[in-house]
């Protein structure tokens, strides 16, 4: 499957085209997202120094659904557009609020794309 979809609390919310290629400058925008990475994150009220790369995905996650909730598309694109190319093989980002935080699943397994959604994702690229 070509497509990354991004469930949030249970409601498709985006889906990502792995067909249809980043241009040289969004390609140039994740590598210094990586680079900004580089200098460390914080993941809940951890502090990691030296990311790995999951690590890095659940910290992009985790930006996602904040861009989410606030509905900030060009960061939701690029967050999206991230874990997409970061993360080849995923085939959904699964993110729940809780009320301690937030859970976020990556799910591997082949998609059933003939399943019915009943409010249809926004379409990334």
């Amino acid at each position: 499957m070509s497509k990354l979809s991004i469930i949030f609390n249970g409601t498709p919310e985006l889906e990502y085209d792995r067909n249809k290629p980043l241009q040289d400058q969004q390609l140039l925008y994740l590598d210094k997202m990586d680079e900004k990475m580089d200098a460390g994150i914080t993941i809940g009220d951890t502090e990691v120094a030296s990311p790995d790369s999951n690590q890095r995905t659940q910290f992009v996650a985790a930006n996602l659904a904040h861009a989410i909730k606030s509905n900030q598309e060009p960061a939701m694109a690029s967050l999206c557009s991230y874990l997409a190319i970061r993360m080849p093989d995923v085939q959904q980002v699964i993110i729940d609020e809780r009320n301690d935080g937030i859970e976020i699943e990556f799910n591997f397994e082949p998609v059933d794309e003939n399943v019915v959604l009943v409010a249809p994702p926004k379409k990334l690229n």
